[in-house]
């Protein structure tokens, strides 16, 4: 489901415009004019589609059963309970005789991500420091969809269901075997394992704590958001890819933002975004315990891939407790 970890896809593959023209005919959604592929689809399950009747996103052969049902509710549910700019309609064909397998296909949404070099090479400072609240804030907003249990939605029953056992067992659960998994493609020493469970030890009156679960996208990171320059301001103009959403603690949806400042060595976007998120979110109680575990939930898996893919971009002398301290100590002064 939606928690589970997916490092590789099958993605679409090759297919032809007579299929295409296919769903566009089934939905009535206009004459084929082109399609092309898009650049920030890590998993190659999207493409754009260009029709006389509007610019399109067609998304297909899915990673589990069940994704699209899953990210059509929320979509379906971002868009009713925020002014978040999704893509609806989010339209699911279940029917495999097109293209072998079910897909989806939604609007296009306008803009450009904040990592593309046509957008970062002309802007300023203070344009820098706007988008960085701008995502603030957009987590905020995000984080209003609130529901009673701790959990995950069920493609199957269509409802959420809970996690088994409490929020912190299911998170550091998933701390413990990523950190076991990276063992595998790396060495973890005992003083690695030490650090992580004296984290986790110091954290725990944080998360027993927590009983308000927020929706946690999973994956807020740059390639998944877009933005436009308002008359005024910076405006975000989308924001899409719910595959890992799930039902959790806000402050998870952190790190991805973080860690792309940190590394960018923007460490002062970094603060200003955490400060920014802190000043508006609902839920401030036991903030700096919680980011941290959720950064390390983050950065053990990102270090397992990179170690396990060959994309490791830091010194390689470097322990996963000399590596990942950068990120969870980093000292952004909430108060």
């Amino acid at each position: 489901m939606t928690t589970k970890i997916f490092f590789s896809a099958n993605g679409i593959g090759a297919i032809t415009n007579l299929q295409v023209q296919a769903v566009l005919d089934r939905f009535n959604l206009g004459s084929l004019i082109g399609v092309r592929e898009t650049s920030h689809g890590v998993g190659k399950q999207t493409i754009f589609v260009s029709s006389d009747l509007g610019e399109y996103v067609l998304k297909g052969n899915p990673l589990y059963e069940g994704q699209f049902l899953e990210e059509k509710f929320n979509v379906e549910s971002l868009n009713k309970l925020t002014s978040l700019p999704v893509a609806t309609p989010y339209i699911v064909d279940e029917r495999h005789d097109i293209f072998g397998w079910n897909y989806a296909i939604m609007p296009k949404l306008p803009g450009k991500h904040i990592n593309d070099q046509n957008l970062t090479n002309k802007i300023n400072k203070e344009e820098e420091k706007q988008i960085a609240k701008l995502l603030a804030n957009t987590l905020c907003e995000l984080h209003q969809w609130k529901v009673e249990h701790f959990g995950e939605f069920d493609p199957t029953t269509q409802c959420i269901r809970p996690f088994n056992g409490t929020y912190k067992t299911w998170l550091y659960d998933r701390i413990k075997y990523w950190l076991e998994d990276a063992k595998k493609y790396s060495v973890i020493t005992c003083k690695d394992i030490e650090w992580v469970e004296k984290l986790l030890w110091m954290s725990e009156e944080a998360f027993n704590a927590l009983s308000s679960p927020t929706f946690v996208m999973g994956d807020f990171k740059a390639d998944n958001v877009l933005v436009q320059r308002s008359a005024e301001d910076w405006i975000l103009s989308g924001i899409f890819d719910f595959t890992t959403g799930y039902f959790g603690d806000s402050v998870a949806d952190l790190p991805r933002i973080v860690t792309m400042y940190i590394d960018e060595e923007e460490e002062e976007l970094a603060r200003l975004f955490i400060r920014e998120y802190f000043n508006h979110c609902e839920h401030k109680e036991n903030f700096i315990a919680r980011y941290k575990v959720h950064m390390l939930h983050q950065r053990v898996m990102d270090w397992g891939c990179a170690k396990a893919t060959g994309d490791v971009t830091w010194d390689e002398s470097l322990s996963f407790t000399e590596w990942a301290e950068k990120y969870t100590e980093f000292e952004f002064l909430v108060k």
